[in-house]
């Protein structure tokens, strides 16, 4: 025996336990630190962007009791290997942090896919043949309730009530539409609101109609209008809720996404956002597999009298993965359909509109003051270029009375910027929360939303650069079930500004692509800065919780637009698989 093998022959032992995929790895006991507790998982032989600055890239990471406790080199996790310790070889896989969702509706969108899901429609003619075999398959339902229905398929964007009433005029049909602003009933459902020509338009809402005629057409323009139709209609039970919930947050979870910020809770009402106790609920019996913030909706048809609910509702709300620090304030509707408030009319109407407000600016300057005083972080709704402007304009009001604070305050989908506006994002501290899979030229844009800016404020439809050159912070979210929940294709479209599904369409305002690292971190580390969390999650840092997931390709050896081919096949939650397992193979995701 050489004196090289008189040494090794004690010291080399496999002590590592594997499950079917993981390789084994012999560790010599000479490189194991005693003063170290061996790690409960390792991942080895990756490609592990960090999204940390100090060390953007690493091999291996080392998990222990659902923390990281090691980001570095395969020689350098060898000391963390034990017994009990499953190693996972990645053979040059990526991992990344966990998808954050900065504005997405979980429960909601379940709610919508287990129920008559218009998702799949590619035409009007199809979405009536998706509602023809919803109703027979349901013979016994009162009424038939679903969603997903886009309006670049109808003319002008609005549905007509005879489509539905050819099929079922039995019993009511609501729909709600992909945007979540518009419902599609059918004349059932009017009857049973008691929505009839003489019945008026309601604050802040419109009862679409029949030109030259008062009769309703069957579609049912923004919350005040549509909660005609979603008060006639029973409240969803727990059971139902929870089916939602374990729906949508697999949904997301098979993408690579384990925290959000669900950003509709509503506190009264019979919809689907109501999902505080649902939350609590899950996360009590241990089912819940995504990281929630949730925003509380502030109800435009009351008054201050709801503050002391929303407080109440703060402190009700938490468990170890449910929180609602956030009050969300819909501030407009949608340009398509003339309900986002611009600061100038619309270019294709001749008597001058420019949309309205939600809120009265000094009631909402009362609003956001005391919500920021009372330390919530405030969630807008903002649209149109006079929202934008008037949210910033609240807030600076509100940190000249209640002074400077780490407030965090977040506008989402902000479509239309005026570029005076910019610049006060980063110095109010103002996080832009863009949600990037609509930054390319699909028909919303082209058909329904340039002809009503014109071809000047169309140069200003969601200009990420510019706000990120600016200094500000840039969050992503996907609005989910509005538009697919996948970061992927938020990713790609963000540096590409091309449909990232058929990448046959023009870059959209080429100048305002991002690099790609900038679009990871919106959807890692910048959104978890929105929820407050980023100094726990967010990066692969050490001390922080192994929200990981692999995927099968690096994204920065893709061209730009092989982006969203990269599949997700792990993604752990504190260390623990939510979606897919240790042999990393691909599965068929349920929906995109």
């Amino acid at each position: 025996m050489s004196l090289l093998e008189h040494f090794l022959k004690p010291a080399i032992i496999i002590f590592m336990t594997f499950s079917a995929g993981c390789s084994i790895v012999p560790f010599s006991i000479n490189h194991i630190n005693q003063n170290i507790e061996s790690a409960d998982l390792i991942l080895r032989d990756g490609e592990v962007y960090t999204v940390d600055a100090d060390r953007p890239w690493a091999e291996a990471v080392a998990v222990k009791d659902g923390k990281i406790v090691y980001v570095g080199s395969n020689a350098g996790v060898i000391k963390h290997g034990g017994p009990n310790t499953r190693v996972v070889i990645l053979d040059g896989k990526m991992v990344l942090p966990g998808f954050q969702d900065a504005h997405v509706h979980p429960i909601e969108a379940g709610m919508a896919y287990l129920g008559c899901s218009l998702h799949d429609g590619r035409s009007v003619e199809e979405y009536v043949h998706i509602v023809e075999e919803c109703a027979k398959q349901s013979p016994e339902a009162t009424f038939i309730d679903g969603g997903g229905w886009t309006m670049d398929l109808f003319e002008d964007g609005l549905p007509d009530k005879r489509l539905l009433d050819e099929i079922v005029s039995d019993r009511p049909v609501i729909l709600k539409s992909a945007s979540g602003h518009q419902l599609w009933v059918n004349s059932k459902t009017l009857e049973i609101a008691g929505i009839d020509a003489e019945t008026p338009n309601p604050p802040r809402g419109r009862i679409d109609r029949y030109k030259n005629s008062r009769e309703p057409s069957g579609s049912l323009q923004e919350n005040s209008a549509m909660n005609l139709a979603f008060n006639t209609r029973p409240a969803y039970s727990a059971s139902q809720m929870q089916a939602a919930l374990k729906f949508g947050q697999h949904y997301l979870n098979q993408y690579g996404v384990t925290t959000v910020q669900d950003a509709l809770l509503k506190l009264d009402g019979n919809e689907a956002y109501g999902g505080g106790p649902t939350y609590m609920e899950m996360d009590q019996a241990g089912d819940l597999t995504i990281r929630v913030v949730g925003a509380l909706v502030w109800n435009t048809e009351l008054g201050m009298e709801q503050l002391s609910r929303i407080t109440d509702a703060r402190e009700q709300f938490k468990t170890p993965l449910f929180s609602a620090p956030s009050v969300k304030i819909w501030l407009d509707g949608v340009m398509e359909v003339h309900t986002a408030a611009l600061l100038v009319p619309y270019s294709d109407r001749e008597d001058g509109y420019s949309g309205e407000l939600l809120i009265k600016p000094e009631q909402l300057d009362t609003v956001v003051s005391q919500l920021d005083a009372l330390g919530f972080q405030i969630h807008f709704h903002a649209i149109g270029d006079a929202a934008v402007r008037q949210s910033l304009d609240s807030l600076e009001l509100a940190r000249q009375v209640n002074g400077i604070r780490d407030s965090r305050h977040h506008m989402s989908h902000i479509q239309l910027f005026d570029p005076a506006d910019i610049p006060r994002l980063e110095s109010l501290n103002v996080v832009a929360n863009f949600q990037p899979y609509w930054a390319w030229a699909d028909k919303f844009i082209t058909e329904l939303t340039i002809p009503k800016l014109g071809a000047e404020r169309s140069k200003w439809l969601y200009p990420i650069k510019s706000v990120l050159d600016s200094g500000a912070v840039v969050a992503f979210g996907s609005d989910w079930f509005v538009t697919s929940g996948n970061p992927l294709l938020g990713i790609e479209t963000a540096v590409t500004r091309r449909d990232p599904l058929t990448n046959i369409s023009d870059p959209f305002l080429e100048s305002e692509r991002i690099s790609l690292a900038d679009a990871i971190e919106a959807y890692t580390i910048n959104s978890a800065y929105v929820n407050f969390i980023d100094d726990e999650t967010g990066s692969i840092e050490k001390g922080k919780v192994a929200d990981l997931i692999v995927l099968d390709k690096n994204l920065f050896e893709l061209a730009p637009n092989e982006i969203s081919d990269a599949q997700v096949l792990l993604t752990l939650l504190e260390g623990k698989p939510v979606y897919g397992d240790w042999t990393l193979s691909s599965i068929p995701k349920t929906a995109q």
